[in-house]
């Protein structure tokens, strides 16, 4: 019975939506849904899998609407962002944030998709931030969404508000190592700079990817292209080169507080190298006395005897004093 059971449900299984015209629900499908009729039934489907399961390769034979290029885009390990058209459908693998169980991250996550005029499937092999949030706002107001390229323009749009999420929570980061750096203590932030400047440096690289993907691919021609992408893509162009631009502003404040974290050290190494030079200068003269009356002083002090010990001593006051007042006359002091 068991093994019965999991050769009828769908490898991989997450979630499965069909969304019908007008309905302001939609339907759950469960993970042993006929697959005959999963691709044959009325409204579209928006279909998510776990890469995990190696069976996903096999059972995506299965989608009559996909070719093989699409096929590949949705199974596929490699992680740099993706989108191509082709015979009006649309795939690729578009960037996210990774979700942890207790906690969001700042991780990138990949996101794999081929979309058709009634058919979006999603994959991924770790939960992601995006696709959640999509999820429950698709559960609350399914009649808004009338097509699959309305979730592909909310799953992009809950990228960006996750962007845009990690941007003010790196800027208050940045804001706390601002005042210790500008600040009267001596705690040293240079730890914690370097993560965050890689964490915006890898956002901002593959923000720019995902813009530039979407320029082209909204230029194609317009046989080649889903119903309705063009508008899409021009909407979702203008939003990302807004978060665009505020990731880059982010980038530039790290740097110039790293500069200023390393102008700060170099002040520091000075000052004290200033200090070094200051004590030699203290030093050098009294150490001539001593090595000179080492030489040619007959007894030294505790060894009983008289000898020119007192001299030597007047000698070391006075090498200082002069000493003090050469730096003094040339503006050392």
């Amino acid at each position: 019975m068991n093994t019965l059971t999991s050769a009828n449900t769908i490898p991989g299984f997450i979630w499965a939506y069909r969304l019908r015209p007008g309905a302001a629900k939609p339907e759950r499908l469960p993970d042993d849904t006929d697959r005959s009729a999963l691709f044959s039934g009325d409204g579209f489907l928006w279909l998510h899998l776990n890469l995990v399961d190696a069976r996903v390769p096999a059972f995506l034979e299965e989608a009559p609407e996909l070719n093989e290029a699409a096929r590949i885009a949705l199974t596929t390990h490699e992680t740099h962002a993706t989108l191509t058209v082709d015979e009006q459908m649309l795939f690729g693998t578009l960037v996210d944030f990774q979700r942890d169980f207790a906690h969001n991250t700042h991780d990138i996550g990949w996101l794999h998709f081929a979309m058709t005029d009634r058919l979006l499937i999603t994959s991924r092999l770790q939960p992601l931030r995006s696709l959640d949030r999509a999820r429950v706002l698709i559960e609350k107001n399914a009649a808004r969404f009338t097509n699959p390229v309305d979730i592909f323009e909310l799953i992009v749009v809950e990228f960006q508000r996750s962007l845009i999420s990690v941007v003010i929570e790196i800027s208050e980061e940045l804001n706390a190592i601002e005042d210790f750096v500008h600040g009267n203590t001596s705690r040293d932030e240079r730890s914690k700079l370097p993560p965050i400047r890689r964490t915006i440096v890898r956002l901002h690289r593959h923000l720019r990817t995902v813009l530039s993907l979407m320029r082209h691919a909204a230029a194609s021609d317009d046989e080649e292209m889903p119903l309705g992408f063009e508008d899409v893509a021009g909407r979702l162009t203008g939003r990302l080169e807004a978060v665009e631009h505020d990731v880059y502003a982010l980038q530039e404040r790290a740097r110039l507080l790293h500069e200023e974290i390393d102008s700060k050290l170099a002040s520091e190494i000075n000052r004290h190298l200033y200090i070094l030079s200051i004590m030699t200068a203290f030093l050098l003269p009294p150490t001539l006395v001593t090595g000179f009356f080492g030489m040619n002083t007959s007894t030294l002090p505790l060894s009983g005897g008289a000898g020119g010990t007192g001299y030597a001593v007047c000698f070391i006051i006075a090498s200082m004093l002069l000493a003090w007042w050469l730096l003094k006359r040339v503006n050392i002091l």
